[in-house]
């Protein structure tokens, strides 16, 4: 199936496989390359937003945190709004959360733990959809990456639950600041397509996203597809995307697109 034909909507058939090329290609299977295939996690993998998650149950740990999370809040919910002041701010509850962990090991054990504790709804909160289609991805063939705002060690170890453990995961890195962990590089917007870039990807074929803040990665694959948007959204992605963009919905009740069946 060639990657500039038209966009499905449906699991069965994908926009990222390749055509082969020539008849030594078709004889034996081979492919002349294997398109990259970008998957955004929360929203589009995953039914909520996995760092949100956790960061609130870290702060539920003690009274202490969520005194210091809610007299903040007024503050810091406005910053989280506006995309320039977003990393700042969810640096701060990602500070009140994690103050007394100083080490990146001791923050990867408490996502363990979290993982561990919260296996049952995690599993509940993966998107049987949207795995297919990640699966179909694999199976033809293609690199697919994940590129999350979420850390890369909280999405592979979500991830693990479905055995993807082993797919390539550019995300969010946390550093020790002032006895707790910020967001040094919030892997969202532009940032995003410059964190993919930087770990050495090329072209992207296909890209599965929810969010307007990921336009820069949508614009930037030749085949975008719109999964779970917010329905106040749908009218603006269909207005700056390209005719006959897929809008889907893979089964986030609370969003938009277009309903696909399993």
């Amino acid at each position: 199936m060639s990657t500039t034909g038209p966009v499905p909507e449906g699991v069965d058939h994908l926009p990222g496989a390749a055509a082969v090329a020539t008849t030594g290609e078709a004889a034996t299977g081979k492919r002349p390359y294997a398109p990259l295939v970008v998957f955004d996690f929360d929203h589009t993998l995953y039914d909520g937003d996995s760092g949100s998650h956790l960061v609130l149950w870290l702060i539920k740990r003690d009274w202490a945190r969520v005194v210091a999370a809610i007299a903040l809040s007024p503050l810091l919910l406005p910053l989280i709004a506006w995309l320039p002041t977003r990393r700042h701010a969810i640096s701060v509850y990602l500070w009140i959360a994690t103050f007394g962990t100083h080490r990146r090991h001791d923050m990867d054990r408490l996502i363990d733990l979290y993982v561990r504790k919260h296996a049952k709804e995690i599993r509940a909160r993966l998107l049987p959809i949207a795995l297919k289609v990640l699966q179909k991805h694999r199976d033809a063939g293609d690199r697919v990456i994940i590129a999350t705002g979420a850390s890369p060690e909280l999405a592979r170890a979500i991830l693990d639950f479905v055995a993807h453990e082993d797919l390539p995961v550019i995300g969010s890195i946390g550093g020790p600041f002032l006895g707790g962990m910020i967001t040094v590089e919030h892997c969202h917007h532009e940032n995003k397509m410059r964190m993919i870039w930087d770990a050495g990807y090329d072209q992207i074929a296909v890209a599965y996203s929810d969010s307007s803040a990921d336009l820069p990665l949508l614009k930037a694959a030749r085949k975008p597809v719109v999964v779970n948007p917010k329905r106040r959204r749908v009218t603006m992605f269909r207005r700056v995307l390209p005719p006959g963009t897929p809008i889907l919905n893979w089964g986030c009740k609370e969003r938009g697109g277009d309903p696909v069946q399993g």
